[in-house]
């Protein structure tokens, strides 16, 4: 169907990932197939993913009327962007949302008017077409909500928030992993960054980061006793509780430079260097010194954003 060679991840236990290229580059962005009786996938990314995904699926013989479930951890386009694009491809499909996320699938405009907001006209180029769900194919999942793929794979839904107040992560028992989109950090892997070692730091990017959130999240999780981590960006990190540790211990640094730094309407370049400053300090600490920090550009400006809008927010608020 399409002329692509999709790059797939298999990573046992009846779970792959299929590299969704996310600005043409490796190791950015992923979505997971969980095979059981039934098929799942996690994130299906922009519409501009679609291809990967439908060409991921092929190679793993796994027809478009064998795809029971498309959850996205969280609205963000970068995860949840393709849904209503790829629908039409999986008859029997039902989209698996958290609660707050729903309705701005039925109806995008808000997400996408957010979207411009950011990307002007870039947004189609970033994102594709953002089209929405039908209200009648969606199923939503709050806390402790399962759903059963048969032989035993019963996916169980934690709403966890943090990063976005609409996020919940799955436990799957087959595994004994996790799925936590965006709130358990951002693994950096090779493929995206070129070094031969693979750190995690947090995604804090606006508008509803909230550092007693992520933390209170990760409590939670933990508690789960999982092994595994699968990251929305990118893979798998195990055992989990690396996962949870280093996005314990670079949230609560990030936040302590914006905060020690913060002045209203500072200038948000200011931070994302420090941010990147930070991040070239605590790699030389793990043995692993970097001059270049390029791969990470684009997610400290984000995160400083982030960061200085809840300190403007919490700054109004007093």
């Amino acid at each position: 169907m399409y002329n692509i060679e999709p790059i797939l991840h298999p990573l046992g236990s009846g779970i792959t990932i299929i590299d969704l290229m996310e600005g043409g580059i490796q190791g950015r962005t992923g979505c997971y197939v969980i095979q059981g009786e039934k098929t799942a996938i996690v994130e299906t990314g922009s519409s501009l993913s679609k291809p990967y995904i439908l060409a991921g699926l092929e190679q793993l013989d796994i027809r478009p009327e064998q795809v029971d479930y498309i959850i996205v951890t969280h609205i963000h386009l970068d995860h949840s962007g393709g849904a209503g694009s790829i629908l039409p491809h999986f008859p029997r499909a039902t989209v698996v949302v958290h609660p707050r996320g729903a309705r701005h699938l039925v109806d995008p405009s808000r997400l996408i008017a957010g979207a411009r907001a950011v990307y002007g006209e870039l947004l189609e180029t970033a994102f594709g077409e953002i089209l929405p769900v039908p209200e009648d194919r969606i199923l939503i999942r709050e806390e402790g909500d399962t759903i059963d793929l048969g032989g035993g794979r019963v996916l169980t839904f934690y709403d966890t928030p943090g990063h976005a107040r609409h996020h919940f992560s799955i436990y799957d028992p087959v595994s004994e992993g996790i799925f936590t989109g965006d709130t358990i950090g951002i693994r950096y892997v090779k493929q995206f960054t070129g070094l031969e070692f693979e750190p995690i730091y947090p995604s804090t990017s606006p508008s509803e980061f909230d550092r007693e959130a992520v933390f209170a999240s990760i409590e939670k999780l933990e508690k789960l006793g999982a092994k595994r981590i699968y990251h929305g960006h990118f893979g798998m990190t195990e055992p989990a509780t690396l996962a949870f540790e280093r996005t314990r211990k670079t949230v609560a640094a990030f936040v302590e430079i914006a905060r020690s730094s913060f002045a209203p309407g500072m200038d948000w370049t200011i931070l994302a260097d420090q941010l990147k400053q930070y991040i070239k300090e605590d790699m030389a600490e793990q043995g692993h010194p970097v001059q270049d920090l390029t791969p990470f550009d684009l997610d400290q400006a984000v995160n400083a954003k982030g960061l200085l809008y809840s300190l403007e927010k919490e700054a109004k608020n007093r």
